[in-house]
């Protein structure tokens, strides 16, 4: 290691920059979109699109192994973020903000999919074994802070904004402006702190791309070959099916007025509610399936997870039927829910390391509790002699993809059937996640922790 520095100066700042450009793709611009305006079917359909490079990212993350080193791209990708964030907020103030901005959000979506594969591929580049293990809590944690800042504090200083100032762009416009500064000051930061291992070379361009590609294809078909594939990926793709959907409206539900259906919440209070008690609830949720899994093995916690998933998605349906206007019981009930979905995704996370690992690894071992439920950059740990990283990356592709195909619809059906019909519909929707649930195999003991 050349540049050796302590992890505790770096991992938690990596790990938080990892976090934000996710959370404001995928959940501020649904927010800002709602305070500017747009419709219901708009927000879902666009801002679904922005899961694509979540989707394709195996595609191209051999480029961080050929150009250059993972620092160099983590401190790269970090300007160019916080450009595209200093870029939304030069949009917002003109004609066609929708248009602009979006497209900015396209290009600060692929930069934050590259980030995450550069940066965890530096991460296991600058740590040794016994480091990477150690510190896997803390940057998990740093993520989950970034989404509870994104989503609860910046939601919440969007709202305060616009009663001081009056406008709604101008409120957005000073928070992301507000977000470019601090990625530029992160940038800096690990362009200073980040150590330099021996082992982060540059790679060698051009001349290797044949043989990285063919390995790459090779990788995939492996993939592809694994026993009762269709089944897999009806899983991976299904599962999540009914939460993919009620996840685009979830915000909107909560900001419209009661006149549309809606609780009429303020947006302050949606980043008290949903950004900070819900998340909560969500981190909570999933280091509780966690430890389930490791007392009793994937197998035994199928059911009992699945049902914690999906059961309690009718508290959004009660809360369309009642109106309620206490922020304490609206705040209650979201916790439900998001509590239950935290548990129910350490399944899915569980079955995506079962999927990896193989047939010619073992079945046994502990999982890791404390990933970031709605990120989809996680990676598997690497097995000697095996492909399992590379085929985890593939299954959180599809991953995004069960979550980016639904939520492309889930606007327009909303805007056409109100918000009561649409909840009801997503509880009937959890019919092909239980199915697919029904026909996947786990091995005796899989993920039980051994003494």
């Amino acid at each position: 290691m050349s540049g050796h520095r302590s992890p505790w100066a770096w991992i938690p700042t990596l790990y938080f920059a990892q976090g934000i450009p996710y959370v404001v793709v995928m959940t501020l611009s649904v927010v800002m979109y709602k305070n500017l305006g747009i419709s219901n079917t708009d927000i879902a359909l666009y801002t679904s699109w922005l899961y694509l490079p979540w989707v394709i990212k195996p595609l191209w993350s051999p480029l961080a192994e050929l150009f250059g080193t993972k620092r160099v791209w983590v401190t790269v990708l970090q300007f160019f973020i916080g450009a595209a964030l200093a870029g939304v907020a030069l949009t917002l103030p003109m004609e066609r903000a929708f248009q602009m901005s979006l497209a900015v959000f396209w290009l600060m979506a692929f930069a934050s999919a590259s980030h995450d594969i550069a940066a965890d591929g530096y991460y296991m580049l600058a740590l040794p074994q016994h480091q990477q293990a150690a510190f896997v809590g803390v940057r998990s944690t740093f993520y989950r802070l970034a989404n509870i800042g994104g989503q609860g504090g910046l939601v919440y200083l969007a709202g305060e904004l616009t009663e001081r100032t009056g406008s709604v762009v101008q409120a957005w416009t000073w928070v992301f402006w507000l977000l470019g500064g601090l990625f530029i000051v992160l940038a800096l930061w690990h362009g200073l702190i980040l150590p330099r291992p021996l082992a982060d070379v540059r790679g060698a361009g051009g001349a290797a791309a044949r043989g990285l590609v063919a390995e790459f294809f090779a990788v995939f078909a492996s993939y592809f070959k694994k026993p009762g594939i269709l089944v897999v990926l009806g899983f991976l793709l299904l599962y999540r099916f009914p939460e993919a959907q009620l996840l685009k409206l979830a915000t909107p539900f909560l900001l419209d007025p009661v006149s549309e259906g809606g609780l009429g919440l303020s947006t302050k209070d949606v980043g008290i509610a949903y950004g900070t008690v819900g998340l909560t609830a969500l981190t909570l949720g999933g280091l509780c399936g966690g430890w389930v899994i490791s007392r009793v093995g994937l197998k035994k916690a199928l059911w009992p997870l699945v049902a914690a998933m999906h059961v309690p998605n009718v508290a959004f349906l009660v809360l369309a039927l009642t109106h309620p206007t206490s922020l304490a019981v609206i705040s209650a009930a979201l916790a439900v829910e998001q509590f239950g979905y935290g548990l129910g995704f350490t399944a899915y996370l569980m079955y995506m390391i079962l999927v990896a690992s193989g047939p010619q690894e073992p079945a046994t071992g502990r999982p890791e509790p404390a990933q970031p439920p709605r990120g989809v950059a996680q990676q598997a740990p690497a097995k000697p002699g095996g492909q399992s990283t590379a085929h985890y990356a593939i299954c959180t592709g599809f991953m995004a993809l069960g979550m980016m195909i639904p939520g492309m619809w889930s606007g327009w059906l909303q805007d056409h059937m109100g918000y009561a019909p649409f909840f009801a519909w997503v509880l009937v929707a959890t019919v092909p996640s239980v199915a697919m649930a029904a026909l996947i195999k786990i091995p005796d003991g899989f993920g039980k922790k051994v003494e």
